[in-house]
């Protein structure tokens, strides 16, 4: 994700970095073993988020994240620090955004559909990867012997799963700076596009005050709630059949 020219992006990160520090007086020690075991989780999602973004425009015709070094499952290439530490603490952030030039779009499809099939590819992936995640979960539930490390294991893998939905799900909310964004204005009518960009700024600040609020939060714990009980069952449902 990206954040457009008309918002101070130094501004954003110093009140986000004020809103985390505020949020994170108190915790307890629980909380930061809690979070340390979550970091691989957060690398894995925003590694292959950021990933599929470059791979579906280089398959798209667009050389230009091939030629940033992103066409890469390498977490240094793809990783945002200050969007890193607001997913490990906040539980929203974003890698490094993915440049593409849609001028070198090969493909036969439009350069809009193109554009837009680019910034789902992030999202989609977070899905796949949490649907694969749920699998190995399953596994190591039916096969694994019940020991301590296979229990850290399966915490691990649990933590993974919700991040990548949880990261999936916010990406596709449809306020810049977020795929979902990007998305809905490749697809809208021209008119609508121009609101759009008339309004970019008016629609980054509303993204930061719902942030900032909690009531991001509110749209998208439930949304994360009901596709992982969902995940899980539809998966627990086929092992029950299968095993």
């Amino acid at each position: 994700m990206f954040f457009g020219n008309g918002f101070d992006r130094k501004t954003m990160y110093i009140i986000l970095a004020i809103f985390v520090a505020i949020s994170l007086m108190g915790v307890g020690a629980g909380f930061w073993v809690e979070t340390l075991l979550t970091i691989p989780a957060v690398v894995i999602a925003m590694t292959f988020h950021e990933f599929a973004h470059a791979w579906a425009a280089d398959r798209f015709g667009d050389t230009t994240p091939k030629a940033q070094g992103r066409l890469t499952l390498n977490p240094a290439s793809h990783i945002d620090p200050f969007g890193f530490i607001l997913l490990l603490f906040a539980g929203v952030g974003w890698g490094r955004p993915v440049m593409i030039n849609p001028n070198q779009f090969t493909s036969n499809k439009s350069r809009a559909t193109c554009e837009a099939l680019v910034s789902l590819a992030g999202p989609l992936m977070n899905f796949i990867l949490a649907i694969l995640f749920t699998i190995v979960y399953y596994l190591l539930e039916h096969f694994a012997p019940a020991t301590q490390i296979i229990g850290i294991i399966a915490f691990l893998v649990l933590y993974t799963i919700y991040i990548n939905i949880g990261l999936g799900v916010f990406n596709l909310i449809p306020l810049p700076p977020l795929d979902g964004e990007k998305i809905f204005r490749n697809i809208l009518p021209y008119r609508a596009i121009e609101w759009l960009e008339r309004n970019e700024y008016t629609l980054q600040f509303v993204f930061m005050i719902l942030w900032i609020t909690g009531l991001l939060g509110n749209i998208v714990t439930p949304v994360v709630g009901f596709l992982s009980n969902l995940l899980f069952s539809g998966i627990g449902t086929l092992f029950g059949i299968f095993l």
